[in-house]
């Protein structure tokens, strides 16, 4: 008896408790400068629209959205009832320890007095070309750490992606 109960003992997975990227939201509740995903990327809208209730149906919502990474455009149509999924973005700040132009990595300052070193110059880009934006942000690291100033960067983050968005220089 004792082992036939064995065969059906139970496992169970352990799970990172932050293991979800996303939370749900209706569609007819994005604005513009709302964080969403579209075709499984971080997206923040840029502009929402929404039709009138046809003869058979739902309103829909038609969303134009930038990747937060690429700044890449996408459009979505849907019912306004219906869920979509909301990205968790999260910003940090760190102080830039170095940055090489060459090789486009960068060592970041951690609170804990610890360094991260995972990241690369917005310039660097995985997909497609680099934006203004990240050219700017790029030139402003290098600038401010060769002028001798304090570069901070922020570091933006969802679904397991992460990239320098911004910087806040100081002087030393």
């Amino acid at each position: 008896m004792a082992e036939e109960h064995d065969e059906h003992d139970t496992h169970f997975e352990a799970t990172d408790a932050g293991a979800s990227h996303t939370y749900p939201m209706q569609a007819g509740e994005i604005r513009k400068g709302s964080h969403l995903m579209i075709k499984g990327r971080p997206c923040k809208c840029i502009e929402v629209s929404t039709s009138k209730t046809g003869k058979h149906g739902h309103a829909k919502a038609h969303i134009v959205a930038l990747d937060i990474f690429t700044g890449k455009k996408y459009e979505d149509l849907c019912p306004t009832s219906h869920n979509l999924d909301v990205p968790f973005v999260v910003k940090t700040e760190y102080q830039v320890c170095s940055a090489d132009e060459g090789s486009g990595e960068v060592i970041l300052l951690k609170e804990d007095g610890t360094t991260k070193e995972d990241l690369n110059l917005p310039t660097f880009v995985k997909v497609g070309e680099p934006t203004d934006d990240d050219k700017k942000v790029a030139d402003e690291i290098l600038k401010g750490l060769e002028d001798g100033k304090n570069v901070n960067v922020i570091v933006q983050a969802a679904c397991g992606e992460e990239k320098i968005v911004g910087t806040k220089i100081t002087d030393s």
